[in-house]
């Protein structure tokens, strides 16, 4: 198969609610942020399917390699030769490509983090990044909207963050600052164990809050005039606040469990917010 074959079939496979907002654009902006999607699963994949930190360490190096022959040389992989085709005609600067790396990487430095500042550095890498990337690909008049996707992005990242607490904390990682976790009343021993205790429920609740309010702060910043082409983003976060209002109307019991949307009610959203924006 093709680059773009390729990058098709690890977006279509990974069942992201990602997936569902790619579906309205235009072949040549769907092609660029399903290479970019994939390039970020590739990255994401090392390290959370290596269970050798000094492996995942050597395949980033190599994917840091790819990248710079995607923009210098001539790259093997084909998410990297897919990359090295769209990234000119759509402003996909190498610096924010590598720091996607540089988030990854944080993964394996950091299992924990002592404060909100701590962790929203990983976060902007992860993810803000991410949105500054498609910004670009969705198209913009005003750069006011790069503020947008920044926060957009933050605020897929908290939520990621909240519905996978139970999921993370089984891999010893655990994305809740440390200072509001003890803040809380709640010990990682609870986190570890699934003890889902009323301290831990009133956590929970202050992380949706504060990721709603990541939403809330990118859509004040969003102008009018750019709101049409950045219509794929505001599918996304569609489909993540309402993930969040199931998180908490299920009782945030996130570390029993893990909620997610049926592909059907992912298609509905993004078909009624496209047609609703």
């Amino acid at each position: 198969m093709d680059p773009h074959q390729y990058c098709q079939q690890k977006a279509a496979g990974s069942g992201s609610s990602f997936y569902y907002s790619f579906l309205f654009l235009p072949e040549d902006k769907r092609r660029a942020i399903t290479a970019l999607y994939a390039f970020c699963r590739e990255v994401d994949d090392v390290v959370d399917e290596c269970s050798d930190a000094a492996v995942a360490r050597m395949k980033l190096a190599w994917w840091r390699n790819e990248l710079a022959a995607a923009f210098h040389g001539t790259p093997q992989h084909p998410v990297a030769r897919a990359l090295a085709e769209v990234a000119p005609r759509f402003n996909l600067a190498e610096a924010r490509l590598s720091e996607i790396i540089d988030g990854m990487q944080m993964d394996l430095d950091h299992h924990h983090y002592p404060t909100f500042d701590a962790l929203r550095l990983y976060c902007h890498r992860v993810a803000g990044v991410v949105g500054l990337l498609s910004a670009e690909i969705f198209g913009y008049q005003d750069r006011r909207t790069l503020e947008y996707a920044a926060d957009l992005g933050l605020a897929f990242q908290l939520t990621n963050i909240i519905r996978d607490v139970g999921e993370d904390a089984r891999r010893d990682r655990i994305y809740l600052p440390l200072d509001e976790i003890e803040r809380h009343g709640v010990s990682l021993d609870d986190i570890a164990r699934s003890r889902e205790t009323d301290n831990f429920r009133r956590l929970m609740e202050f992380q949706i809050e504060r990721a709603q309010g990541y939403y809330r702060e990118a859509f004040s910043k969003l102008p009018a005039a750019d709101r049409r082409a950045q219509r794929t983003g505001i599918i996304m976060a569609a489909i993540y606040r309402t993930v969040l209002d199931e998180i908490r109307h299920d009782g945030c019991h996130v570390l029993s469990g893990r909620v997610s949307l049926t592909p059907v009610r992912k298609l509905w959203i993004a078909c009624w917010t496209w047609i609703r924006s």
